[in-house]
């Protein structure tokens, strides 16, 4: 399989750094705006529910149907609550990034990688930009991607093959790193792409009934010894 592989594209929030590290620094967020982010989650799923099938055509202003959404679950004017969570959620939640610390080794890994000649790509279901500044890993990527822009969520397959549009490279020789099956791997490997799971410790079974990765690791030394040993 690795000798097909010419370019390798993650996710971001929980698969280059852990997600408890942020949600610890969103307690205080989260309790005082519980109806907000939950009504948000909700609108969130109602989307992926509706773009279950493969041919679900792309959302062609997601931003704003996002927000309608979200607006009829909380009974509130759609316009205030634009301005609330693009203040909140999309740009609040960005600086807290600049005290998030990567996964053990993903630098390196990602380093090692590029030094390889591998591809590198990453596509989040937000946007990714200011975050992978904050991390401190901006510069390593041949694409970044985000799924909202193309409007359609994971787990469909058209973000992922903009993704490989953007990386010059068939699916088939992409390998996708993601922490979820059943958004990343089963996202991926609906468009056609290899797939890589990282396992989180605190909840090993996450999405164990979607398709099977076709690699899983634990930590980025498992991924580095698998892609270049």
């Amino acid at each position: 399989m690795r000798d097909n592989i010419k370019g390798i594209a993650f996710d971001l929030d929980g698969t280059l750094y852990p997600n408890y590290r942020l949600n610890i620094k969103l307690i205080p967020f989260i309790l005082k705006e519980w109806n907000l982010l939950s009504a948000f989650g909700k609108a969130r799923k109602i989307i992926r529910k509706e773009q279950e099938s493969t041919d679900a055509p792309p959302i062609p202003d997601f931003y704003n149907y996002q927000i309608e959404i979200t607006a009829k679950l909380l009974s509130v004017p759609p316009a205030p609550l634009k301005e609330k969570i693009e203040r909140l959620i999309y740009r609040g939640w960005e600086p807290l990034f600049k005290k998030v610390k990567l996964f053990k080794g993903a630098r390196e890994t990602l380093e090692v990688f590029k030094k390889e000649g591998y591809k590198l790509g990453l596509l989040s279901d937000f946007p990714p930009e200011t975050k992978l500044e904050y991390l401190g890993i901006n510069g390593i990527w041949d694409a970044v991607h985000c799924s909202e822009r193309c409007g359609a969520l994971k787990p469909h397959p058209l973000s992922f093959i903009k993704l490989a549009q953007a990386m010059s490279l068939p699916p088939e020789n992409i390998i996708y790193v993601g922490n979820s099956r059943s958004y990343d791997v089963a996202g991926a490997a609906k468009a056609g792409m290899k797939t890589a799971w990282i396992r989180s410790p605190l909840f090993p079974g996450n999405g164990l009934k979607t398709p099977k990765p076709d690699f899983s690791f634990h930590n980025y030394r498992q991924l580095y010894d698998f892609m270049i040993q």
